[in-house]
């Protein structure tokens, strides 16, 4: 049952009923975009609960556009791979789900169309929604000129841990806000302290697992540790996978798994996610982005909030704050939508205020809109967490990531090359010859 707008989600039942909705409301496969109907597409990717969310957000700009229907496309294994068949097919859906990495290649493509064009003439709503976004995600969405999407939530990585864990271990708990930073060395003491083992040396309780992307979490440390991931971000020329800072942030992220021996290694998990350590209460620090939140929540007997990601030596020295990276999703509209006009309606609903509030209010996502975050729905929404101001503050304190057409290509080139290094096999070093120079080559020759 979707709980009542503005009301505060409770901490451990929240949309319980999410997955029998979403499965009936939500239409998969390719026959959905070809009907001959007056209906608006809308192509997206979501687990039962973001689909719940996105539904919430239909059902009201519906009753505020009675002459506008929606129909929902969900996403199947390959989101990106679906969208260019239906695409190349002229079966494109109206609005589509974008992402910071695979969006660029679309716009590259004429799939998306720019929304200046729109914006050009909507001037009103143009200066509102820049006057309330957060710079750096607006921007995410921003390429060679064109505005190809308008941010809908941020999902930036940061740290969840157990609060019950540190307590009982007698830990300091780290920073609650990203003004207060504590570095590697804090975050491995922190770690070791909270990591236990049998008397015949087998771990019960790590002090760190990894819930996101290994390849992707190491360029996070490497970019905490000074240096950006890419010159420029959007359209880069270079990554800096040859840059000392940026490798010394690698080399402690796979330290942690094959040195230090407090975080486990692809071996250890197995039998078990490193989700499901920490949700079991057997880890005490957990990366991961708000994407994980609800799942955390609705564990029993997990008591857990969330903190800021640790600042590498090099940063320290440079004076640089802590940062996340931009996770985000946006909201496009194809370059041959026949519905253009609805199109830019529904866009403009749930990328604006309405619609912002709607997503904080859901406890699902964080976000994009400055007044949204402060909004007291999205307090009510994390009633369970102490430090808020590390989700209120992440989108403006978030790195960009990467922004280029070749990104899948490049993807495939660190999770090769990466792989030795992250299994301990390698040092981060050898990156300086075994991907950079391929980076830079596809890079300069797309």
């Amino acid at each position: 049952m979707r709980p009542a707008r503005g009301q505060p989600l409770p901490r451990r039942t929240v949309l319980r009923g999410a997955a029998a909705l979403g499965a009936a409301a939500l239409i998969p496969g390719t026959s959905a975009c070809a009907g001959d109907d007056d209906a608006l597409t809308f192509f997206f990717a979501a687990n039962p609960e973001e689909a719940d969310a996105r539904l919430g957000i239909i059902d009201a700009f519906e009753r505020a556009h009675p002459d506008i229907r929606v129909r929902t496309v969900l996403a199947g294994g390959d989101p990106t791979q679906q969208m260019s068949t239906f695409c190349a097919g002229g079966r494109c859906p109206d609005v589509l789900m974008a992402w910071e990495f695979n969006y660029a290649g679309l716009a590259d493509r004429g799939v998306l169309l720019d929304l200046n064009t729109l914006l050009d003439r909507d001037r009103e709503f143009a200066a509102a929604l820049r006057a309330d976004s957060i710079p750096a995600l607006y921007e995410t969405f921003g390429f060679d000129g064109g505005q190809y999407a308008f941010p809908e939530q941020w999902s930036g990585a940061f740290l969840f841990y157990n609060t019950e864990i540190f307590a009982q271990a007698g830990v300091r708990p780290p920073p609650g806000r990203w003004d207060e930073p504590w570095t590697f060395g804090d975050f491995l003491d922190t770690a070791t302290a909270l990591t236990r083992r049998s008397e015949g040396g087998r771990v019960t309780q790590w002090g760190f697992v990894d819930t996101w992307s290994p390849p992707y979490s190491a360029a996070l440390f490497g970019m905490n540790n000074g240096t950006p991931w890419a010159v420029p971000r959007v359209n880069p020329t270079h990554l800096n996978f040859d840059d000392d800072g940026f490798l010394d942030g690698l080399q402690f992220y796979a330290d942690l798994a094959n040195v230090h021996r407090v975080a486990p290694a692809a071996a250890d998990t197995q039998s078990i996610s490193t989700m499901g350590l920490f949700t079991a209460g057997k880890a005490a620090m957990a990366l991961g982005g708000h994407w994980r939140y609800q799942t955390f929540a609705q564990a029993e007997d997990l008591d857990f909030d969330v903190t800021i990601l640790p600042t590498g030596p090099a940063a320290v020295a440079k004076g640089m704050a802590a940062r996340s990276a931009i996770g985000s999703t946006g909201l496009a509209i194809a370059a041959d939508s026949r519905r253009r006009d609805q199109a830019w309606e529904f866009v403009k609903f749930a990328a604006g205020p309405v619609g912002q509030r709607l997503i904080g209010e859901s406890g699902l996502f964080v976000p994009v809109l400055r007044s949204a975050i402060a909004a007291p729905g999205f307090a009510a929404a994390h009633t369970g967490i102490s430090n808020l101001a590390v989700l209120t503050g992440g989108p403006a304190h978030s790195a960009g990531l990467p922004i280029s057409p070749e990104w899948q290509r490049v993807h495939a080139l660190m999770d090769r090359a990466m792989g030795p290094v992250l299994r301990g096999k390698r040092p981060a070093a050898s990156l300086k010859q075994a991907l950079a120079p391929q980076i830079d080559e596809v890079l300069a020759t797309p």
